[in-house]
C-alpha cells in the first residue's frame, strides 16, 4: 500500500500574511466582543424602524432589562423618558422645520439625515427609576448607503447630572447671599443716610443758638468801653464753654461721618512747612495762656506730603492741643520733622507730662475713653485721638505713641512724601503775602444780609456797625432779599442757607440769572457744616462759606474779600 503523502509545507507553514490577516480577524472579533460586552456604557443596534435587536451587557447592567426581554420587541423610545421624547420632537420640528413625530423617530432624525447627534436623554428603568445618559445616535448604513438600522450608545450621565446640580444649588445660593448682601448694603444705606440727615439737622439746630452765644460773646470780649475784669472773666467762660461745645460737636460728626464712610478727603501734595507755621500761629495764644513753651523745629520749605490740608491741621493742632493741656506747669511742647527710610515723613509731637503707664497706651484711640481724666479740671470729649486715627489711615498714613513716666509721651505719625506741585514758583511767604487782602479805600460799601434768625441778624448788625466803612441791609426771607438786591444793588450779599420758602442755593442761582444782580459776591452764613454742605455751597457758586457759629476775625476777613471782588469788578467795567 502506497505512503500516503504528506500535506505540503505551506500547509502547516502559513505565509506571513494570512498569519496576519488571522490575528487581525480575531483581534477585530475581541474588540467587537468586549465592546459589546462592556459594563461602562450601554449599546443598542436597531433594525430600520428602530426596533431592538442588539442590547449588550451594559445596557443590561444600566437599564435592569435583559436582551430576551427588549430585542424584537421595542424600540429605545419606549424606555426613555415620554415628554422629553415629546419635547425633542418640537424643538427639531421647529429647528429644521419639518413635522417630526415622538417616539424613536424624533430620536433617530438628525443621524438619518446624516447629522451627528449626541443629546441628553433619561432613560427609564424596568425597576421605573430614572438614568440619565448622554446618547451618541448613528444611522448603520449598507453598501448601497441605504439604511438598514441605527446605533445608539449611552454614557451614565448622573454623576455630571449630580455636579451640574450642585453647581446649580451653590450657584442659587450665591445668587441668594448676594440678594441678601445687597439687602442689608440697602439698608445700611438707607440707615447711614438718616444718621447722616439726622447729626446735619442736629448740628444745624446746635450750631444756631451756639451763633448767637458765640458772636454776641465776641463782641462783649471786643467792646468799647472795655469790660470789667468780673465781666471780662464771665465772657470768658461764656466763650470757652462755647467753644468746648463746638469742639465736642465737630469731633462726633467727624467720627460719625468717618465710620459711616462718607467722609471724602482730597489727597494731594500739601506743604509740610506750610501747615506747621499755621498751626503755631493758632496755638502759640492757647501755649501761652498756660505757660508752655511751644517749640516747632525747622523744616524744608519744599517738603511736601500726600495729605487733606484741612484734615493734616485738624491732627496737629488736636496732637499739640493735648501736649498743651496735659502738660507740667512751665512743661514744653516740641515739634519735629524726620524723613524715614520708606520714604515718608514722620511729624512727632513732644510733651513735658506726666506720662502714661503701659496699661492706658494700650487704652489710647479707643472712643470716649479719656483714661481716667474725666474728673480731672481739663475738659475733653475723648474722641479726638479716635478722630485723627481714622483721619490718617483715610490719608494712608500711621499714627502712634511713646510714653515714659515721669518723662512725657510723643505722639507720632507718618505720612507719604510727595513731589512738589509743577505750578509752585513762588516761596511759602510769597504764597502766604499774596493772600492778604488788599486794604479797604472805598469809603462806604453796602451788605445785604439775608437771615431769618432774628438773633444772627441782631449779631451781624452790631458787627457791621463797628465798621466805619460798612452799612447793613436786612431781609428775613430769599424772596425779599431778591427785591431788596435788585433795588439797592448791594456790594456784597450774606446769605443764609436754610430760609423759609425759598433757600439760599435756589435765591443764589435767582441773583446770577439776572443782568442786574449776577455780579455781585454771595458769601454763604450757614449752620449746615457737613463736609458735603460746603463743597455743594462752594459749588453753586458763593464765593466762601462760612459755618456757624462765626469767628468775628474770620467773617471780616470774608467780607473784606468780597468786597475786593465786587471792586475789582467795578473798575473792569468803568
Amino acid at each position: 500500500m502506497p505512503a500516503t503523502p504528506l500535506p505540503s509545507p505551506s500547509f502547516f507553514s502559513p505565509t506571513a500574511q494570512s498569519v496576519h490577516n488571522r490575528l487581525a480577524l480575531l483581534q477585530t472579533g475581541a474588540l467587537q466582543q468586549a465592546i459589546l460586552n462592556s459594563a461602562n456604557f450601554s449599546i443598542m443596534a436597531t433594525d430600520a424602524k428602530g426596533v431592538i435587536q442588539i442590547f449588550n451587557l451594559g445596557a443590561e447592567r444600566m437599564l435592569g432589562y435583559a436582551a430576551a426581554d427588549v430585542v424584537d420587541k421595542i424600540t429605545p423610545a419606549d424606555m426613555s423618558d415620554p415628554q422629553e421624547v415629546i419635547d425633542r420632537a418640537q424643538t427639531l420640528t421647529q429647528e429644521l422645520g419639518t413635522p417630526i413625530t415622538p417616539g424613536f423617530e424624533a430620536l433617530a432624525f438628525k443621524a438619518s439625515r446624516g447629522i451627528e447627534d449626541i443629546y441628553e436623554l433619561t432613560y427609564i428603568r424596568k425597576d421605573r427609576s430614572r438614568l440619565p445618559v448622554v446618547v451618541s445616535v448613528t444611522a448603520l448604513r449598507d453598501a448601497q448607503d441605504d439604511i438598514i438600522g441605527y446605533l445608539l450608545t449611552g454614557t451614565d450621565n448622573t454623576a455630571r447630572k449630580q455636579i451640574e446640580a450642585e453647581r446649580v444649588r451653590l450657584e442659587n445660593m450665591l445668587l441668594k447671599k448676594n440678594l441678601e448682601l445687597e439687602n442689608a448694603r440697602q439698608v445700611a444705606e438707607v440707615a447711614n443716610q438718616g444718621k447722616s440727615d439726622f447729626l446735619s439737622s442736629m448740628s444745624h439746630e446746635l450750631r444756631s443758638p451756639l451763633n448767637a452765644i458765640l458772636g454776641f460773646g465776641q463782641l462783649l470780649e471786643s467792646g468799647r468801653p472795655e469790660l470789667t475784669p468780673a465781666q471780662r472773666a464771665s465772657v470768658n467762660q461764656i466763650l470757652k464753654a462755647g467753644w468746648y461745645l463746638l469742639e465736642l460737636i465737630n469731633e462726633i460728626l467727624d467720627l460719625a461721618l468717618i465710620e459711616s464712610g462718607r467722609l471724602s478727603l482730597s489727597l494731594e501734595p500739601t506743604s509740610l512747612h506750610d501747615v506747621l507755621q499755621d498751626c503755631e500761629a493758632m496755638m502759640a495764644a492757647q501755649a501761652q495762656q498756660r505757660g508752655i513753651t511751644l517749640q516747632f523745629e525747622a523744616v524744608d520749605p519744599d517738603c511736601f506730603v500726600s495729605a487733606d490740608r484741612t484734615r493734616l491741621k485738624q491732627v496737629l493742632i488736636n496732637l499739640l492741643s493735648n501736649a498743651i493741656k496735659y502738660n507740667k506747669a512751665n512743661g514744653s511742647a516740641t515739634v519735629s520733622t524726620q524723613r524715614t527710610a520708606a520714604g515718608r515723613m514722620r511729624v512727632s509731637v513732644r510733651d513735658s507730662g506726666e506720662g502714661l503707664p503701659a496699661e492706658k497706651l494700650a487704652q489710647l484711640f479707643q472712643s470716649f475713653n479719656r483714661l481716667g481724666q474725666e474728673s480731672g479740671s481739663e475738659e475733653g470729649t475723648g474722641i479726638g485721638l479716635v478722630v485723627c486715627r481714622r483721619l490718617m489711615e483715610l490719608m494712608q498714613g500711621e499714627i502712634g505713641v511713646h510714653s515714659t513716666l515721669g518723662l512725657g509721651s510723643v505722639f507720632w505719625f507718618e505720612l507719604d512724601l510727595a513731589a512738589a506741585p509743577q505750578w509752585l514758583a513762588s516761596s511759602p511767604q510769597d504764597r502766604a503775602q499774596a493772600t492778604l487782602p488788599e486794604p479797604l479805600h472805598t469809603p462806604m460799601h453796602t451788605l445785604l444780609y439775608v437771615e431769618d434768625n432774628r438773633a444772627n441778624l441782631e449779631l451781624m448788625v452790631q458787627l457791621v456797625a463797628r465798621q466805619s466803612d460798612l452799612r447793613l441791609l436786612g431781609a428775613p426771607d430769599a424772596v425779599r432779599g431778591i427785591a431788596m438786591a435788585r433795588a439797592h444793588l448791594p456790594d456784597l450779599i450774606l446769605m443764609d442757607i436754610n430760609l423759609p420758602g425759598i433757600s439760599g442755593v435756589q435765591a443764589l442761582h435767582m441773583l446770577r440769572a439776572d443782568p442786574r444782580t449776577a455780579h455781585i459776591p454771595v458769601l454763604a452764613l450757614s449752620a449746615n457744616a457737613m463736609p458735603r454742605d460746603i463743597e455743594a455751597g462752594l459749588a453753586a457758586g458763593f464765593y466762601r462759606y462760612l459755618t456757624k457759629p462765626i469767628r468775628v476775625n474770620e467773617c471780616l476777613q470774608a467780607i473784606a474779600q468780597g468786597i475786593e471782588l465786587a471792586t475789582v469788578y467795578s473798575r473792569s467795567i468803568s
